[in-house]
């Protein structure tokens, strides 16, 4: 009787990645990315919808109950952004359990999830300070622009540290990002802080007209911040332009299509940008245009960590 009638006989086939499961884990690590990228849109659109307060001062009740009960808009829009953030930790937590156990001491996957778990700490943190301190709805206070900066600093390291763990978890090559690299995450940080304090300002300060938004941009006694916001399209054209062009001269190295893929979210969310200041801002169209800058992170992040140094 044959115990092996066609072909290698099993008990010796080799173990491919996919039945060793290294590309399951990779696949879950991919949905922890995709499903922050949902909660940092979601998040915005509590800030442009006014809803910051919808759960008042308290954290991480609503309004001091579990369970919300004839709620408003804005507690229902606030109510499921925390509901999300939930999920999320839900789902970093299995990514981490699944990942020390699927890989050994001083694979950079572990290293990966120790940091994400940090910023994502650090994450729910910001967001809870912000609830509390009552840096939301109307407020314009420099504490809300600086914890605004910080907080979405965490959140693209957050999303840098959960992009490579996912890579990682793929058995790619771990490179080092050149001082080049560094260069690039840090303008296109600085772009997103920047933007962030301009959807703020469109927020509290809403154009009636184009001509209206830009004559007010230039008033004296215009609000810090509303003068802040002409500087946000001079620094998105400037660094889309150098992404351009690295992707193009910098590229030899990295994997897939990301090195196409670069410029076409860097010119995707520069032309949504300036689309959401001809339209005056509409919720819609900021959300997308937070949804490419965020794409855009997730692909350069692996651009600038697995391409060669020159």
């Amino acid at each position: 009787m044959r115990r092996f009638p066609l072909g290698t006989p099993t008990a010796v086939r080799p173990i491919t990645p996919a039945a060793s499961g290294v590309f399951p884990f990779s696949r879950f690590a991919w949905l922890v990315v995709a499903w922050n990228v949902l909660v940092i849109v979601e998040g915005a659109f509590v800030r442009a919808t006014g809803s910051g307060a919808g759960c008042g001062d308290h954290w991480p009740l609503c309004n001091g109950q579990v369970v919300v009960g004839s709620p408003s808009t804005a507690t229902i829009i606030e109510y499921a952004h925390r509901s999300m953030t939930g999920i999320d930790s839900i789902l970093v937590l299995a990514m981490a359990v699944w990942g020390f156990r699927r890989f050994g001491k001083g694979h950079p996957v572990r290293l990966g999830i120790k940091l994400s778990l940090f910023f994502l700490v650090m994450e729910a943190f910001l967001g809870a300070m912000l609830v509390k301190l009552r840096l939301v709805e109307k407020d314009e206070s420099v504490l809300r622009a600086v914890f605004l900066s910080v907080h979405l600093a965490n959140t693209l390291t957050l999303m840098a540290c959960l992009t490579l763990t996912a890579w990682w978890g793929d058995n790619r090559a771990r490179r080092r990002a050149t001082l080049e690299g560094w260069g690039m995450l840090g303008a296109v940080a600085l772009t997103g802080i920047t933007g962030a304090l301009a959807a703020l300002a469109d927020t509290l300060h809403p154009a009636k007209t184009l001509a209206a938004g830009l004559a007010e941009d230039f008033n004296p006694a215009a609000s810090v911040l509303v003068h802040l916001r002409m500087g946000h399209p001079l620094v998105a054209v400037l660094v889309t332009g150098w992404l351009v062009y690295c992707s193009v001269e910098r590229g030899e190295g990295v994997p897939g299509g990301i090195r196409k893929l670069v410029p076409l979210f860097a010119v995707g969310q520069l032309l949504t940008g300036l689309a959401n200041i001809a339209l005056l801002a509409p919720v819609g169209i900021q959300l997308l245009h937070l949804l490419l800058a965020n794409c855009l992170w997730v692909v350069l992040v692996t651009f600038v960590w697995y391409a060669k140094a020159e």
